[in-house]
């Protein structure tokens, strides 16, 4: 989509605020609190003029608690508010089909965290009214705007590991493991569109392909070794359908072979280690757990004569939001850095810097065609 001749763009080039609106503020350690409302806070160019939540009386609470002046009850609302220019949807996915529609319906643009939809069909949806009404949109597949992942990009592409001969990721999903967090039981039922395939295996993929290029031949198979989890607070067993093993392969564009093994819950060893093996060198992305949009990563790589790894510090160019730390504020840093990309795509950039509804809607067509069988 030509982000370039909308009125949200005309009003970013004029150096003027863009007002954000944000579905699913909540007062306290909400997804929007830890990860939206430092990075927008961080980014020049945005302003938070609005919020809503689950009723207008909590709206209001934190509307007190962050600052916020306008808090509305329902999406509708928030979305028909004159100060309101972007509106973002960061709630549990089965909502997000029906928030979506109502910023669209109001003709504002709009960031919907990922998944895009609770499958295909609503992704599918939700990327043709976009179309229909040509405002621009945003899918929170942030990973691929990360530094560390920007600084790979370049160096594959310059030539440090030599040609691709394979690339393997080894992820746990924190999440899907033997304990839930009240919090996020909601992932554990498939049903709801939130499971480890769809959230950091499709996150790592984006981030992968968006470094090593698309994907062919890839194949997803999912098993359940677990079937239940132990609520923390309450100690009840919770069943669990959602699969808790995840493996995929695939080919690189000229015949490179790509692996993923995605397990819940967390490890004592291996929890992310994605490595790029070539024919001149190595490049390893590390982090703590195994969901890298939202993690500090580690960046190491060696070379030539080099019989060993070392760390690659990524250069001062590739950090484009300076007030955020990658350590103490990592859920926001990588959001962050897409919101200033977003803001070239708007003032015309010279390719699309971060994927909207249509990017979104390939990735689950392209999970959903590759799945094998259970």
């Amino acid at each position: 989509m030509n982000t370039s001749e909308s009125p949200l763009a005309e009003r970013a080039r004029s150096g003027k605020p863009i007002g954000v609106g944000i579905i699913g503020l909540g007062a306290h350690d909400s997804w929007a609190e830890r990860a939206h409302l430092p990075a927008l806070r961080a980014v020049p160019g945005y302003e938070l003029t609005a919020l809503s939540t689950s009723s207008r009386e909590s709206a209001e609470r934190s509307g007190q608690v962050h600052g916020v002046s306008r808090t509305f009850g329902t999406a509708a609302e928030l979305a028909a508010c004159d100060e309101v220019d972007l509106v973002v949807v960061a709630v549990k996915v089965p909502y997000h089909r029906e928030l979506v529609a109502a910023a669209l319906g109001a003709g504002k643009g709009v960031l919907c965290e990922w998944p895009l939809g609770n499958g295909l069909a609503e992704a599918e949806d939700m990327a043709r009214e976009a179309h229909g009404r040509a405002v621009p949109t945003v899918v929170g597949l942030q990973a691929r705007s990360h530094p560390v992942l920007a600084y790979a990009r370049h160096l594959v592409a310059d030539g440090y590991v030599g040609k691709v001969l394979s690339t393997t990721v080894v992820g746990a999903g924190g999440a899907w493991g033997a304990t839930v967090a009240p919090r996020a039981r909601y992932v554990l039922d498939a049903a709801n569109g939130a499971t480890m395939l769809t959230i950091p295996f499709a996150h790592t993929l984006d981030g992968l392909v968006s470094v090593l290029g698309e994907l062919g031949e890839l194949r997803i198979r999912q098993t359940s070794r677990r079937t239940s989890a132990v609520d923390t607070e309450s100690g009840e067993t919770v069943p669990m359908t959602a699969a808790d093993q995840v493996v995929a392969s695939g080919r690189l564009p000229g015949g490179a072979v790509a692996t993923f093994h995605y397990r819940g819950g967390m490890s004592r060893g291996t929890n992310f280690r994605w490595e790029i093996n070539g024919t001149e060198g190595d490049l390893v992305l590390t982090a703590p757990i195994g969901q890298p949009q939202l993690s500090p990563l580690a960046l190491e790589g060696g070379r030539g004569a080099s019989t060993g790894l070392a760390p690659l510090p990524v250069p001062d160019s590739y950090v484009l939001v300076p007030g955020l730390d990658p350590q103490a504020d990592a859920p926001a840093y990588a959001v962050a850095h897409a919101y200033h990309r977003f803001l070239e795509d708007l003032r015309g950039g010279a390719a699309p810097a971060v994927p909207d509804f249509a990017h979104g809607a390939a990735l689950h067509r392209t999970i959903e065609t590759a799945l094998a069988p259970s």
